[in-house]
């Protein structure tokens, strides 16, 4: 695999946007939401319910529907690659990004999923932000990537901690 020497890429805004809006909008909606309709206690939990149903359950799912769809995108725009043979590898993250995400999703109906949530999508998160941390030379979507998915980390492994 080859990789671009164009590190100092621009930013692809619709990738910042929707991790942004998936990450930190929606679950303050969420949030929000619940709070003036149904009159719920404004809690760590019921931010983490709306956290992990949109930064990971949302979030993992696009992101793998898009890795399977176009693994393209992810090669060239976060890992710097060009070569098409790393498009296979992408499509296998994209599975494991659906099946991360769908876990997610459920945790919305079924509250004890969160916690299994949490765990392996926090292990994976942090895994991953630790892989855009260790890149010699990054560009900005990658370094996004990275921030994003450290804070995702933190507030999935408090979540857990508080959980068990």
């Amino acid at each position: 695999m080859t990789t671009t020497n164009n590190i100092n890429d621009k930013p692809n805004k619709f990738y910042i946007i929707s991790v942004s809006v998936l990450t930190f909008i929606l679950p303050a909606i969420g949030f929000v939401a619940e709070y003036f309709f149904y009159n719920t206690a404004l809690t760590f939990e019921l931010f983490s319910k709306w956290f992990i149903f949109s930064a990971v359950g949302l979030r993992l799912l696009l992101a793998g529907i898009r890795q399977v769809k176009n693994p393209e995108f992810t090669a060239k725009q976060i890992f710097h690659l060009d070569s098409p043979d790393s498009f296979p590898i992408l499509r296998e993250l994209g599975f494991a990004n659906i099946c991360f995400g769908l876990v997610g999703i459920v945790s919305l109906f079924r509250p004890e999923w969160r916690v299994v949530s949490a765990f392996a999508s926090g292990l994976y998160y942090s895994i991953a932000g630790i892989q855009h941390g260790l890149q010699k030379k990054s560009g900005i979507n990658e370094k996004f990537a990275l921030w994003t998915d450290l804070i995702i980390f933190v507030l999935l492994l408090l979540y857990f901690i508080k959980a068990i």
